[in-house]
């Protein structure tokens, strides 16, 4: 196409603007329902703003990076690419109130937020988005599903020397700095249905309603599912059920939930040598019916751009997986408002 064919105009870019409108912006729709001004207010509460020195560049504002940590972890982006969309693409620019701004958030502005916010501040979005769905009437109910996932990192390829001395919190002295900081000496290898991850474990608390993540525990791979059961349990969910699968039931935790006033719904798990009867396998499937919910879960984690986190130690390993939990909720959160969905 010869390029005097298209003709300039001078308000070219408004009328991209109202033609994203009328095709239907869906940050629009998040912009609609949640409250980023409360949620930004929540982070400064944990983590306060740092003054800026005199003549420096005034910080972003704390609403603005929200926003941006939003549309980053929606999207599975990497700083760098978060960067480059910011400068690229015109809803993310309106939706972070950058459209009229000279300068935007580079990579490093945006790790920096990161690092000043840390795990405290992701968890102080995550329980913004929570009270805000509280707020219109989306409480805990009909009972709770408990799992985990893996969320993996990039694999090391380490040598059998270098496993052995970072299992030991250690590293080959010969080691340069720059591979140093790139060796994640936190994650884990584990297996899972015969194949080998490494990772991290997001364990999560899903009430039977909503669908909607109530608690969470993060972890290193090799930490097993069952490990963070009681620390996920929600006490504040309107029904005593409890449902998990074959991985949790234990005698111990059905003592455990008994004394706690909790219903048990764990799938049942047969033995080599005690196979289970037809009654506990009628249970199962009609207690995987209601399991398979928390899969929905999983399923929507991997379509906002996949479960895998590029980062390195288990500090913004927990950011990161707190933000996923945060945005899956935000997402549901505007899903139930956009559809006129009510809470009852």
């Amino acid at each position: 196409m010869h390029r005097s064919a298209i003709k300039p105009d001078l308000f070219a870019d408004q009328e991209h603007k109202n033609k994203i409108d009328t095709l239907g912006d869906p940050l629009a729709e998040i912009e609609k329902h949640i409250d980023f001004a409360a949620l930004a207010a929540k982070v400064d509460k944990v983590a306060p703003r740092v003054a800026s020195l005199k003549g420096g560049r005034p910080a972003y504002p704390t609403e603005t990076m929200v926003r941006i940590l939003v549309l980053k972890r929606l999207n599975n982006l990497s700083d760098e690419a978060m960067e480059y969309q910011l400068l690229d693409r015109m809803s993310y620019k309106r939706f972070c109130g950058l459209t009229d701004s000279r300068t935007i958030p580079d990579r490093t502005t945006i790790w920096t937020f990161e690092n000043r916010i840390g795990e405290a501040g992701a968890k102080a979005l995550f329980d913004g988005v929570d009270s805000q769905l509280w707020a219109k009437g989306f409480i805990a109910r009909s009972g709770q599903i408990i799992d985990a996932t893996i969320i993996p990192t990039p694999k090391q390829h380490n040598r059998s020397a270098e496993r052995d001395l970072i299992k030991q919190g250690a590293m080959s002295a010969d080691c340069k700095p720059a591979k140093r900081r790139q060796k994640d000496t936190d994650a884990s290898w584990t297996k899972k249905h015969g194949k080998s991850f490494f990772g991290y474990k997001l364990s999560i608390n899903v009430d039977n309603k909503y669908k909607v993540i109530r608690n969470f525990e993060t972890d290193t791979a090799s930490v097993g599912d069952s490990d963070h059961f009681n620390a996920v349990i929600d006490p504040m969910n309107t029904s005593a059920d409890v449902y998990a699968d074959r991985g949790y039931p234990s005698k111990a935790r059905d003592q455990w939930l008994k004394e706690n006033g909790y219903r048990n719904q764990i799938q049942r798990k047969g033995q080599a040598n005690k196979p289970l009867s037809e009654a506990q396998q009628r249970r199962n499937h009609r207690i995987a019916k209601t399991r398979a919910r928390v899969e929905h879960v999983f399923a929507t984690m991997e379509q906002m751009g996949g479960k895998m986190i590029r980062t390195i130690g288990q500090a913004r390993a927990d950011f990161a997986m707190t933000m996923v939990a945060t945005c899956y909720n935000l997402k549901r959160f505007v899903y139930f408002q956009k559809h006129d969905i009510k809470a009852f």
